[in-house]
């Protein structure tokens, strides 16, 4: 039996009677939803008035109504209804002249936009003390960001190297790209038509391809590079050590390659882009002179963080991420410092990349790792089922832990994702294994 409500056409608002439940059903176009009234709540109100219903003619047609009425009721609820519906013709009439003169329609929540999100401090970690492996391991395992405390980059320095990259941000622009010429990756990159503001990439050194003049001096820049160089270092030993494979930068020295990204701009909602693309690194590190909130785009999303002043955010990059095999959790790109609520101010910031020479191959550093690719199944299968017999004759067993991520070439990679800077794709799939 169809109980469904009748629903007469009477304009921009309507008014129904359900057969069954003795329910009055009003049907607001405003609000895009059905109020229920009981009738016998209604019938009160709606008495007080007939006198004046009787007088009082039918509403002038919406010329926005649908010309199609609503189906008739169904025979078996025909004869129940009709009686009802023929009386109420004037009631419907008044009820309808009331929903006219209601309160405003109501507004539906705003959306909280995605700059509103709720901020969280980065997991606090100093390197001087040696029980913060467990805390490290952690805050990398779940978040792929920390910041370092109790470290012995001085603040002064920190604030001369800002003032020394702000020189080069007023240099003109001919200027610029004289002293600092494009070179994938390092150089001058003008990122001022994505309205993200400019950028310099600057090897360890931080040099020039000329000489620059006196007043150019990057002496503190330098220097600030040089120390938070060696803290990514001992983070990485420290690091190594708790998720058990070899430290290549111990191991092998000259592996080590450094970039300082000096970017004036800020965001001020989540972008949907990085200006200047991404560039593969280890650890990054970046000292906060004030208190700033930055985007980053960590594995779960668009994180907002608020680091400590006088802290040095670290965050865990993508090679770090493979040679752990996939414990670590990772950040892509750089922080990204947010302005919020449609401001245009800018910012500086200063951002060091441990990274690797672009002829270097990646792949997972983990002992006793699994190396068998897809294409030796069979054989994985066989020693498993010799594993599970061994494991029931009460053999001790050393499983191999399985592969994660393919073998790949640091320069083609480094290539693509700098050149692509959009993030709706993870460009680690690509060399991930699917079990």
């Amino acid at each position: 039996m169809d109980n469904k409500p009748v629903k007469p056409n009477l304009g921009f608002n309507s008014v129904g009677l359900h057969p069954h439940a003795g329910l009055l059903y009003i049907y607001t176009a405003q609000h895009r939803a059905i109020i229920t009234l009981n009738c016998l709540f209604c019938f009160h109100i709606l008495m007080a008035s007939s006198t004046h219903n009787q007088r009082h003619h039918h509403l002038p047609p919406n010329v926005y109504s649908s010309t199609t009425s609503a189906p008739p009721p169904t025979p078996s609820s025909q004869l129940n209804t009709h009686h009802h519906l023929t009386s109420s013709s004037a009631t419907i009439d008044a009820l309808t002249h009331l929903l006219h003169r209601l309160p405003p329609n109501l507004s539906l929540p705003t959306r909280r936009g995605s700059s509103s999100l709720s901020t969280t401090s980065p997991p606090l970690i100093s390197l001087s003390d040696q029980t913060s492996a467990d805390h490290l391991l952690s805050a990398c395992s779940q978040h792929g960001f920390f910041q370092l405390h109790k470290h012995n980059i001085p603040s002064h320095l920190a604030n001369s190297a800002e003032v020394e990259s702000l020189s080069l941000f007023k240099l003109a622009k001919d200027k610029k790209e004289s002293y600092f010429p494009k070179n994938w990756p390092l150089g001058f990159n003008d990122d001022d038509e994505e309205g993200n503001g400019e950028s310099f990439w600057l090897d360890g050194d931080c040099s020039a391809s000329t000489e620059l003049p006196t007043e150019l001096s990057l002496s503190s820049l330098r220097e600030l590079t040089r120390g938070l160089e060696k803290l990514g270092l001992e983070a990485m030993e420290m690091l190594s050590k708790a998720v058990g494979f070899e430290n290549p930068f111990k191991a092998y020295p000259t592996r080590l390659s450094s970039m300082m990204s000096v970017h004036e701009g800020s965001y001020g909602d989540k972008p949907d882009h990085i200006s200047g693309g991404f560039y593969p690194y280890v650890v990054g590190l970046q000292y906060e002179i004030r208190s700033r909130k930055y985007w980053l785009l960590a594995d779960s999303g668009w994180v907002a963080v608020v680091p400590q002043v006088d802290s040095v955010l670290v965050t865990v990059g993508d090679i770090a991420q493979v040679w752990s095999n996939g414990k670590l959790k990772r950040v892509r790109g750089r922080p990204l410092p947010c302005m919020g609520d449609g401001k245009d101010s800018s910012c500086i910031t200063m951002t060091l990349l441990l990274t690797l020479p672009t002829e270097t191959t990646i792949s997972p550093l983990l002992p006793e790792l699994d190396t068998h690719n897809s294409a030796d199944d069979e054989v994985r299968e066989e020693e498993e089922e010799e594993e599970e017999e061994d494991e029931k004759d009460g053999k001790n067993v050393v499983k191999k832990e399985k592969r994660m991520f393919n073998s790949f070439s640091f320069e083609d990679y480094a290539w693509r994702v700098y050149h692509e800077p959009f993030i709706f794709k993870d460009p680690l799939d690509k060399y991930r294994i699917c079990r």
